[in-house]
């Protein structure tokens, strides 16, 4: 017989994770499947890392409410969550003057998706305030709301606070298709077997239309993968303190450079459409057009002080905005499906989907209820995730204490991010296990500096192995054909 609980959450990424957080609080038993060897492996991981004002979305789309709604608890959900987080606004800068009229039209966007605290600073202002900025600046759109934020943690503590709460997790589980009982959800088959539900909640991101056709619902919905290519620069190069988009196109927000909470400098995403969904590599002509986008705001940036280079993957559905008079497709698609019951579709959540989430999540609970669930909110909710300690955060006398109390983090294991053997240790059993290089390096950010992880790679192989228990063999990269050992190469038979 197969286990049983009351929902499913197919998707382990911000807005699974979040959703799985929000539903936690109530007394319904969850599980959350996700079919890599860890969570945040898709775009939850390879993003911009912003959490956006929302003067950009259309007015009137889910967007824009979504966005908007989930600015405003930002700072509630970082706390508890202990998610780094800052909000320090963010700056739509024009060059030339033929640019200028773009910002007053996100202005009035703003306004109409009630953004606060909006204005359109002088050409003299932008470069007092960013004296990198590209000379040619004619002004620029302060978002005081705007903010930075670290998305892979988001989605890690999201879902730590979920597992904490009674939620439970399934990795490397592989959604296959619906239990039906007629039009009306039963179950769900994965690669681990079945499991009985009442409700399903789609959040499989880039597989969100093959749920749904899976259902034989919404055949005309599709996703559409966009690739976008990004820089890391050396904080060594340059210190870029702000946000800064360019005025945007018809292909999107364009190309950025922001500040990171690492204090790195990233530039990017440019916008390529594909047809596969698990294509993340980087090109020539891609990386050139990243480049030549965050020169055009940031001209002194110098190529020598790239260290890395990744590419992410946006969701791009085809959902039409379903407020009355506004003709705008490309919107998220947040629904109670019409012709199955118990299925909940999250799609097409691309940009500003990492800031949407807990909203996104909050809108979930309202469309259970409007289907008659009745959601009763346990007592013993613990909304708080506690933070773990980050040896190069704190002061001398705490760092010494820390010492005292476990000599592991006394162990410099990253050089360049000052990552120590306790703080890799305390990953690994932590409530959600990280149990690959990646995952450690998702979680601490060891391996990110100039070296890109060539004198931490070794000891990490061997703390993971000692941990887990199991051969240095065993210890991957990111899970399933990504071994970083093959065969031993000191006393072998001749």
């Amino acid at each position: 017989m197969p286990q049983n609980y009351d929902v499913v959450i197919i998707g382990g990424g911000v807005v699974g994770c979040m959703t799985a957080r929000f539903l936690s609080r109530t007394s319904l038993s969850i599980l959350l499947i996700e079919k890599d060897a860890d969570i945040g492996m898709g775009a939850s991981s390879a993003n911009s890392a912003i959490v956006h004002a929302g003067y950009d979305p259309v007015p009137g789309s889910l967007k824009a409410k979504t966005n908007v709604a989930a600015n405003a608890i930002w700072d509630t959900v970082a706390g508890e969550l202990s998610i780094p987080f800052d909000r320090r606004g963010d700056y739509v800068v024009a060059v030339g003057s033929e640019e200028l009229p773009g910002l007053e039209k996100l202005l009035e966007q703003g306004r109409q998706n009630g953004v606060p605290g909006m204005h359109i600073i002088s050409a003299e202002e932008m470069r007092h305030r960013e004296p990198n900025i590209n000379p040619a600046v004619s002004g620029a759109l302060w978002a005081p709301t705007g903010g930075i934020c670290d998305p892979f943690m988001a989605t890690v503590a999201a879902a730590e606070n979920a597992v904490q709460n009674g939620v439970t997790l399934l990795l490397e589980t592989a959604f296959e298709g619906f239990i039906l009982d007629g039009r009306k959800v039963a179950g769900v088959h994965t690669s681990r077997g079945d499991f009985g539900c009442r409700w399903v909640i789609n959040a499989a991101g880039m597989y969100a239309d093959a749920v749904m056709h899976k259902a034989g619902t919404h055949p005309e919905f599709k996703i559409t993968p966009r690739r976008g290519e990004y820089m890391i620069l050396d904080k060594a190069e340059i210190t870029i303190n702000n946000v800064l988009f360019p005025v945007p196109s018809e292909k999107g927000k364009g190309i950025l450079v922001t500040a990171s909470l690492h204090g790195n400098t990233l530039v990017g995403p440019n916008a390529q459409v594909l047809d596969d969904p698990e294509d993340t590599a980087v090109t020539r002509e891609g990386l050139d057009d990243t480049w030549s986008g965050a020169r055009k705001l940031i001209p002194g940036l110098s190529p020598r002080g790239v260290i890395a280079v990744f590419a992410g993957l946006r969701a791009m559905g085809n959902a039409p905005c379903k407020t009355p008079g506004v003709d705008y497709h490309h919107d998220f698609l947040i629904e109670c499906d019409a012709e199955v019951q118990g299925l909940i579709n999250l799609g097409g959540i691309e940009s500003p989907g990492l800031t949407a989430a807990p909203a996104i999540a909050l809108m979930v609970m309202d469309l259970m209820k409007e289907a008659g669930e009745k959601l009763e909110y346990k007592r013993s909710w613990n909304p708080i995730r506690p933070p773990r300690p980050r040896f190069h955060e704190l002061n001398r006398e705490a760092q010494d204490a820390l010492i005292r109390q476990d000599p592991r983090y006394g162990r410099m294991i990253c050089r360049c991010e000052e990552i120590t053997e306790g703080e890799i240790v305390a990953e690994i059993h932590a409530p959600i296990p990280a149990r690959t290089y990646d995952a450690i390096k998702r979680r601490t950010w060891l391996g990110t500096g100039r070296c890109l992880g060539s004198f931490d790679m070794p000891r990490v192989v061997e703390i993971l192995s000692r941990e887990l228990g199991v051969s240095p063999f065993e210890i991957t990269k990111k899970g399933h054909n990504s071994a970083f050992l093959q065969r031993e190469t000191k006393n072998l038979e001749a």
